[in-house]
């Protein structure tokens, strides 16, 4: 792949375009920031650490879009952090504002490229960005089930005293305190992890799940997590880089699958070159149909407030 974007400069921007660079998943990794001077000298030092790191990807800092021309994947990182004072709709209505501006600027500089969305609240600035970019839902993607399945994969691995490779899991659902952790799906090796783990603390194992951000932001104090946010969003441009055919739990636009229509909202799909490539429909039961519907009318309503 010859070039891609990441768009914010900030903790999780810059640390996605690291990853990318060490990956050697593109000739070119452009990082874009409104602050003068921040992508540059980020992406300098980036660069600096090649012939440590022994990856021959060149690293730019830009303030404009022209340098992004031609990239074949966007990640889409810029946004504000919740402050002090500052309701959840006062945050939405900023951040699409942001999103949608970021969006009309690089669409039409890479109008064949495939749109990651990090920017929270996650599934609404993915619906921002695909009406902003015009793309096919196939090409616009939010990083959410990823990220989500991640922690609940590590939190089930430090409960069992086993390797995170042995653990698979599945989380569905709004990026939120909405998700839908899969609790039949999670397995050991193939193995339930009902068998394992009791019905009471896997409860208490996917509470922790839903929480995780909060967790890692009530130790900041003054910040969020952007170390697996990260590594999470570059999984994804990984397997639509190397054309991975990989099954990752994503924030895509439904249009009857699950029986939802029009909303953004995270279940399983195929990743290759054409970024999403098949939406999976799994056999819900009653109970997960219902925390689906509830997580999707959620975003939903947070998507209507935008009035677009």
């Amino acid at each position: 792949m010859k070039k891609i974007t990441v768009i914010g400069a900030g903790n999780v921007g810059a640390t996605a375009a690291q990853r990318i660079a060490e990956k050697r998943l593109a000739e070119k990794v452009v990082l874009v920031d409104i602050l003068d001077g921040i992508p540059q000298g980020k992406a300098l030092d980036m660069w600096e650490s090649a012939p440590v790191e022994m990856f021959d990807t060149a690293v730019i800092g830009s303030n404009h879009y022209e340098e992004t021309e031609g990239s074949e994947i966007v990640v889409i990182t810029a946004g504000l952090a919740r402050k002090p004072g500052m309701t959840r709709d006062d945050l939405l209505l900023a951040n699409a504002k942001i999103v949608k501006s970021v969006t009309e600027q690089v669409a039409p500089q890479c109008p064949d490229s495939i749109i990651i969305v990090v920017s929270n609240p996650l599934d609404v600035m993915t619906y921002v960005a695909m009406k902003a970019s015009g793309f096919d839902r196939n090409r616009v993607i939010g990083m959410a089930g990823v990220l989500d399945t991640a922690r609940f994969r590590l939190f089930l691995a430090q409960e069992l005293d086993v390797s995170v490779r042995d653990i698979q899991a599945m989380v569905l659902g709004g990026h939120g305190d909405s998700m839908v952790p899969l609790v039949r799906y999670s397995t050991v090796s193939g193995i339930p992890i009902s068998e394992l783990i009791s019905a009471k603390r896997i409860d208490e194992l996917v509470d922790r799940a839903k929480n995780g951000g909060i967790e890692i932001v009530n130790y900041l104090k003054t910040g969020s997590a952007f170390y697996a946010p990260s590594a999470s969003a570059v999984e994804m441009v990984e397997a639509i880089a190397r054309n991975g055919k990989r099954i990752l739990p994503c924030s895509v636009f439904l249009q009857g699958e699950y029986k939802l229509n029009d909303v953004f909202v995270g279940v399983p799909v195929k990743l290759g070159s054409n970024g999403i490539e098949e939406i999976i429909e799994l056999n819900l039961t009653d109970q997960e149909t219902f925390a689906l519907k509830k997580s999707a009318d959620d975003v939903a309503a947070q998507i209507a407030k935008l009035h677009l």
